[in-house]
């Protein structure tokens, strides 16, 4: 059982399964019977899904992966929509994992209210992409909590501004800003870029701002 049971999270089919008992230890086994070994994961997937959180967490970062996955027989496109939270004694915890057939705000408001309802009471920082509606689906649920673009994402939208001849150059002086170790050494990084590319881009220096 521990060996399907390995097997089985790494992604392996019914009949990958099968074929490496049989191969691995001369074992005949069916997919009904590997089935129910499998399904006995599933009251602890679901206690684990449902578990209680601690109230505050000072960051939370929230996004969507995108996979294929099989469904009846064909390929499609699933999002899984991950929560990862650092707690007030530093350490990550993945709060949850949700999937929906595409990233939406809609989709998120459920996922945030689920949060709510396991406990979450408040978030200092959520950290998120820009996604279309998801600022105001955060603070619909936690009104209190500060928002800020994750930084890969934020870099991401500005290189669209940028022509190709200007992009490592820019990307190279926007270090200066976003890796400074203060805020004071971010804003005069941020001044002096502005001051060799602001008239050039002024669309992504107001967005650093």
């Amino acid at each position: 059982e521990r060996q399907i049971f390995a097997l089985y999270a790494r992604g392996s089919s019914l009949g990958d399964i099968r074929d490496f008992m049989e191969d691995m230890y001369g074992v005949e086994i069916s997919p009904a019977t590997i089935s129910r070994v499998t399904d006995k994961v599933l009251p602890q997937i679901e206690e684990w899904r449902n578990r209680p959180l601690e109230s505050v967490y000072p960051f939370v970062f929230l996004d969507a992966i995108h996979y294929k996955v099989r469904e009846e027989g064909r390929v499609v496109t699933k999002a899984v929509y991950c929560i990862i939270g650092v707690n007030q004694e530093g350490f990550r915890d993945l709060l949850g994992l949700y999937i929906g057939a595409a990233e939406s705000a809609k989709f998120w408001m459920q996922v945030l209210t689920d949060l709510q309802t396991r406990g979450l009471e408040d978030i200092l920082i959520a950290c998120v992409d820009n996604l279309s509606g998801f600022v105001d689906a955060i603070q619909s649920i936690f009104p209190k909590t500060d928002v800020q673009l994750c930084i890969i994402h934020q870099i991401r939208n500005s290189k669209k501004y940028l022509s190709y001849k200007d992009t490592k150059e820019f990307v190279n002086d926007l270090k200066l800003v976003y890796k400074a170790n203060s805020k004071d050494k971010a804003e005069h990084s941020l001044t002096k870029l502005d001051q060799k590319w602001g008239k050039k881009y002024p669309k992504v220096i107001e967005s650093w701002r």
